[in-house]
């Protein structure tokens, strides 16, 4: 049976090993300074990042967050909220189980609670029928740059 509960700073073990093995899996490759790395980025940002751990049996098995973004605030409207999904992972033998529908199904009442406008993601090219079947749509209406090409006008 799988569970998913809010992660903290305790669980940085769990979330260390979670992206090592989604790194091991993309990319084949590890880091032996990748404990500090991470941890260091965990606390920069811990303020603005929820953060889920799916565990079976007390394993951990899966992991997501949400960033916040508050919106610029105008005259006569509120501020307003809206979440960006990040860093979804399942290991391969949990997958297909019902973890990443827990995980999803965890973050989204978040944000439905946390009254966000919206939740946005960039999905891999697999995740995309995943994410569909979690209610999302195609964006068209937004624009991309990468800036690892340099522009030319």
């Amino acid at each position: 049976m799988v569970t998913v509960r809010p992660a903290g700073p305790d669980d940085l073990p769990a979330l260390i090993a979670l992206r090592r093995a989604w790194t091991a899996e993309q990319h084949g490759t590890d880091d032996p300074d990748f404990d500090a790395q991470f941890t260091a980025w965990y606390a920069a940002e811990a303020d603005r990042r929820v953060f889920w751990l799916a565990e079976c049996d007390g394993e951990a098995v899966g992991m997501v967050n949400l960033v916040i973004f508050t919106r610029m605030p105008k005259p006569g409207f509120p501020a307003g909220r809206w979440g960006y999904l990040s860093n979804a992972f399942v290991l391969p033998a949990h997958r297909d189980a019902g973890v990443g529908a827990a995980m999803m199904n965890a973050l989204l009442a978040h944000a439905r609670a946390e009254k966000l406008v919206r939740v946005l993601l960039s999905p891999s090219q697999r995740s995309v029928p995943f994410y569909r079947r979690a209610g999302f749509d195609p964006a068209a209406g937004l624009l991309i740059t990468s800036l690892d090409d340099e522009y030319v006008p």
